[in-house]
């Protein structure tokens, strides 16, 4: 069975190609001021546009209020909503029904407590995507280059789709999958020269570690 990869984080058309060509199912854009990789709705909008199905464009938005959505949505015109930040079930279905696009929500893991909690997200959410806890004072929830314990999901079932992030890189996605036993995973840091600049070897080098499997 295959495992899908979604390439977080794009700027720029270049890479938007790479992350395509390479084989990703999945392409994030950053819709959340203070991380080094947000996108104004306007310039967000002739790259998601470029992105050829069945690959599918997702907006990350951090606790975002509806106003802050409704731009994003009729501007950008993603098709999948991540929402990264402490959005409760409630937001999250009430986010799904405002807008009629799928939901992945992100929760913050660090002990077995964690993973147990996203349980409340199952009936709300289309995916779940588990990333590890950002440190103390971090100004994003994501995009920090940490890893958790993987094993932390090892063995667990879940009703929705789920995916792994959280300081992956070519080098140790393989190890990742296999103690985790994801069928899909998320890179935004690990292919990247710097925040928001991404490498084009990197993105290959990722592809095909999880190719490999």
């Amino acid at each position: 069975m295959p495992v899908d990869v979604k390439i977080c984080g794009l700027m720029t058309a270049p890479a938007v190609d790479w992350a395509v060509e390479a084989g990703a199912a999945l392409v994030g854009f950053v819709f959340f001021p203070p991380s080094p990789r947000s996108l104004a709705p306007e310039a967000a909008a002739p790259l998601i546009a470029a992105v050829p199905p069945p690959v599918t464009p997702t907006a990350l938005v951090v606790d975002a209020d509806d106003a802050w959505l409704d731009a994003v949505v009729a501007v950008a015109r993603p098709r999948m909503l991540q929402l990264h930040g402490k959005e409760t079930p409630e937001r999250v279905a009430q986010v799904k029904a405002r807008y009629g696009l799928p939901v992945m929500k992100a929760w913050a893991v660090a002990e077995p407590a964690d993973v147990q909690a996203a349980r409340a997200y199952e009936g709300v959410a289309d995916r779940l995507l588990f990333d590890a806890k950002p440190p103390k004072g971090a100004t994003r929830p994501g995009g920090n280059a940490l890893a958790f314990d993987w094993a932390l999901l090892a063995g667990t079932s879940w009703a929705v789709p789920w995916m792994l992030a959280g300081g992956l890189e070519p080098g140790n996605v393989a190890q990742a999958v296999a103690v985790s036993g994801a069928r899909a995973v998320d890179v935004s840091s690990g292919v990247e020269d710097a925040p928001g600049v991404k490498n084009l070897e990197k993105i290959r080098a990722f592809l095909a570690a999880v190719k490999g499997l």
